[in-house]
């Protein structure tokens, strides 16, 4: 039995620092980092999935997991995370399940840091369109984040006083603050205030920080959205920079900078199963925008991965994996699984499965059906692009030449497999069939013509040059 306590809570920028913090206590107190809470299930979106660039950089069926790794790198890089979704599963007893789930609108901090540049692919955005993705939202209220060498760059420049602004937007309202002050500390008095409006999220730090270093008689403090200035004596400006309660401190600022970043190294030290659904790319850019830069090795990333999160549960693998072992319909699809675990009789049989994987591990075989190979006769020029162009209305298949006249098909589903063995048996000029590597490799069949002829030439040698005969 499954309880949900309340809709989706979704959290934006005005969400402070501060309240990140609060959440995440909460979290522990409704047993987050307790035995209580089973797992933790994510979904994420993204401004793209594959990136078109550089050519050649779509993922393919004949690509190793290395390989796969390698394109997907390229992908998460260029494109940025929009909206991550959470759902917190906690035991109260035998039979029932409480999901506390919540909806996050991200967007990369602009606080002193490099300008974060992304692509956006017209595809994804018009996916996220059509089911209701709000923008605005995206754009002026996603919460900040930023991984741990943006940290560390960040940090080395306040500790300097070298950080900049990033921003356009930032730098305007950074000169009417500074205009505004500048007209007005002239003709001010000893602990007069004014206060400055209309800031919002890095603003707050940026506008405090620009100005105590560029004004040394004044003192800020933020008050909600909005930050008063106040006029103040070297003597008191010196202890007030010394005071625990400013609210400028290195660390409060990184900590307001991290932003969603805060919530991720909780999940981290939680040490629960994270669940998700074909979560490659989830994980990948998790990394990428909370850890670290994604590494060039896939060990290496798969390594960082297991420290993270040392229980992954990724449904479309265990869906795959029970197939034929529970008589679990072959679905791979989300909403699919949903339907298909709707059946009590497919649930019980998927709550009995067991599955161990080591995510630093080897990677299991790929189980993939059989290849086929397309031999074309009396239609010169073919190529992969016309090949996979001529199987794309009837199913999908991935495409490598073999040879001049012989193309490999490879599919992921196996009723691909079959519907075109039969519809393609009379075809005029592709003569298809199931691939063999001893008989099809050119590779083998090269060195069996080389084998053959060594074969030929030794036996001309032996009958033309054989045993000499004796005279008398």
């Amino acid at each position: 039995m499954f309880c949900l306590p309340h809709p989706a809570t979704g959290m934006r920028e005005q969400e402070t620092a501060q309240q990140l913090g609060a959440f995440s206590l909460g979290l522990a107190a409704a047993g987050f980092d307790t035995e209580v809470t089973v797992d933790r299930a994510l979904d994420m979106e993204f401004t793209g999935l594959h990136s078109t660039f550089p050519q050649n950089n779509q993922p393919s069926l004949f690509d190793s997991p290395a390989e796969r790794y390698l394109k997907a790198r390229q992908s998460v890089q260029r494109f940025t995370v929009t909206q991550l979704g959470l759902a917190i599963f906690s035991n109260e007893n035998s039979n029932k399940y409480v999901v506390h789930s919540y909806n996050f609108f991200l967007f990369p901090s602009t606080l002193g840091v490099t300008d974060v540049e992304f692509t956006l692919s017209a595809s994804s955005i018009q996916f996220l369109s059509h089911y209701g993705f709000d923008y605005n939202k995206f754009l002026k209220d996603g919460i900040p984040y930023m991984n741990e060498v943006q940290e560390k760059i960040l940090s080395q420049h306040l500790s300097e006083g070298t950080w900049k602004v990033s921003s356009a937007l930032d730098r305007d309202v950074l000169k009417k603050a500074i205009d505004e002050v500048t007209c007005w500390i002239g003709a001010a008095e000893e602990e007069e205030t004014m206060i400055l409006q209309d800031l919002s999220g890095s603003q707050m730090f940026e506008v405090q920080l620009v100005l105590r270093q560029a004004l040394q008689n004044v003192w800020t403090q933020p008050l909600g959205d909005k930050v008063m200035v106040k006029k103040v004596s070297p003597q008191h400006r010196q202890l007030l920079e010394n005071s625990p309660d400013d609210c400028c401190q290195k660390e409060l600022i990184l900590l307001s900078a991290r932003g969603f970043t805060n919530l991720f190294q909780t999940l981290v030290k939680a040490k629960k199963p994270l669940v998700g659904h074909n979560m490659l790319m989830d994980l990948m850019h998790l990394h990428d925008k909370f850890y670290k830069p994604l590494p060039e090795s896939y060990e290496e990333f798969k390594r960082n991965i297991h420290n993270l999160f040392p229980v992954l549960i990724d449904t479309k693998t265990v869906t795959k994996s029970i197939w034929k072992k529970c008589q679990f319909p072959p679905v791979s699809n989300l909403l699919e699984v949903y339907v298909a675990l709707c059946s009590s009789s497919e649930v019980s049989s998927f709550a009995t499965v067991q599955i161990d994987r080591n995510f630093s591990g080897e990677d299991a075989p790929c189980r993939h059906p059989p290849l086929l190979v397309v031999h074309v006769q009396g239609w010169p020029g073919l190529n992969e692009r016309q090949i996979y162009q001529e199987f794309k209305a009837l199913c999908r298949f991935d495409v490598r030449r073999l040879s001049k006249n012989q193309f490999i098909l490879l599919s992921n589903k196996f009723k691909h497999v079959r519907l075109v063995l039969r519809d393609y048996k009379h075809h005029p000029h592709l003569r298809i069939s199931v691939y063999h590597h001893w008989r099809h490799s050119p590779r083998v069949n090269c060195l069996l013509q080389v084998s053959s002829i060594v074969a030929l030439w030794s036996l001309l040698a032996f009958v033309l040059g054989g045993a000499p005969c004796c005279s008398f």
